[in-house]
């Protein structure tokens, strides 16, 4: 008999997870404990469970997200980074099935839509996806083979990113860790200048706190920052999961960027994770490949392979979606200069 439950075992998750040859750190319970500590933050964690066996057959880790401010009338929104996991076998089909159906019933009046934000190729249940509403558009992203050697990967990049990463590091820019807390803000208001600059919203700071409380003690998160004279002057977050490390948030004052931080830090993640035996860098997204990204083509420049596993999205509230779209492009141009 299959159930579904909103508090899965921890333990029981952890270990599906874990083993599960698409598991990843945006499924774990401690993702969601992370999500449930951040500030306009809200996590939704349900599991379907064969009870005559007692284990898990899918899972589904999403988070809600309402902006602050003016932008919370129509920014509620869910998503779901690497997910859902389900077993391979006809009963997990199933159980996938019914975590979808269940899932769409709880938040249909709660959000404008779901995005799900796929990290490997789901062609084999995109019909399914199809048959509950999802539609799915294509997205990119680079993923860097860390098991090749420190000069390969050096080489793979363009000469233009290994000049801008000698002309920085000559000109006196080091990378160093945050190891202390205090240091938090100041991470976070470099992060927060590249999205002002950007036009784009940011998490409350209180989602790197959560992260660096609960995170970095297991050695599943990292905070690295490039520092020129004694100042910060650009910030890379990543979080490290079975071998693979994901690029979560980065940014860098505009009043050094002639130092080359981003390109300083981009290699220094790339280098330490393969002297750490992890096995692959992933970029965290490309854009659409049918428009154009400038952080696309910085990206393309470390030498990574291009993949295209793309995105699902529901729109569960159409009318509040336009009004959102609207909304969303007036702010932009108003309160974010």
């Amino acid at each position: 008999m299959l159930e579904i439950t909103n508090s899965p075992d921890t333990k029981q998750w952890s270990v599906f997870v874990y083993n599960h040859p698409q598991g990843n750190i945006f499924q774990t319970p401690e993702m969601a404990e992370v999500y449930k500590r951040t500030k306009n933050y809200e996590p939704i964690s349900l599991a379907v469970v064969d009870t005559k066996n007692d284990e898990i057959l899918a899972i589904l880790q999403a988070v809600v997200i309402k902006e602050g401010g003016i932008l919370r009338f129509f920014s509620s929104r869910s998503i779901i980074y690497g997910g859902p996991l389900l077993v391979k076998c006809e009963e997990g089909v199933e159980a996938f099935e019914m975590l979808m159906g269940f899932y769409d019933s709880m938040v249909r009046r709660k959000i404008i839509y779901t995005e799900i934000r796929n990290m490997w190729n789901t062609s084999q249940i995109l019909n399914i996806f199809s048959n509950l509403g999802y539609v799915y558009r294509d997205h990119l992203n680079f993923l860097i083979d860390l098991r090749e050697s420190k000069e390969k990967l050096w080489n793979n990049l363009s000469r233009k990113r290994r000049n801008n990463i000698r002309r920085g590091m000559k000109r006196g820019v080091i990378v160093d860790e945050i190891t202390d807390k205090d240091q938090i803000p100041l991470f976070y208001n470099l992060i927060r200048e590249t999205y002002k600059n950007a036009k784009l919203p940011l998490a409350d700071i209180s989602l790197f706190e959560s992260v660096f409380e609960l995170l970095v003690p297991k050695g599943n998160a990292r905070f690295f920052v490039a520092m020129h004279e004694n100042k910060y002057i650009g910030a890379i977050l990543v979080l490290c999961y079975k071998k693979i490390i994901y690029d979560l948030y980065a940014g860098a004052s505009r009043k050094y960027l002639y130092l080359c931080p981003n390109d300083i830090l981009t290699w220094h993640v790339i280098a330490w994770g393969t002297e750490r035996s992890y096995h692959v860098f992933d970029f965290g997204g490309a854009g659409d490949p049918n428009k154009k990204y400038g952080v696309r083509d910085f990206k393309k420049q470390f030498g990574g392979k291009l993949v295209n596993f793309g995105r699902y999205k529901k729109i569960h509230a159409p009318v509040k979606m336009n009004v959102a779209d609207i909304g969303f492009k007036l702010y932009k141009s108003v309160f974010i200069r």
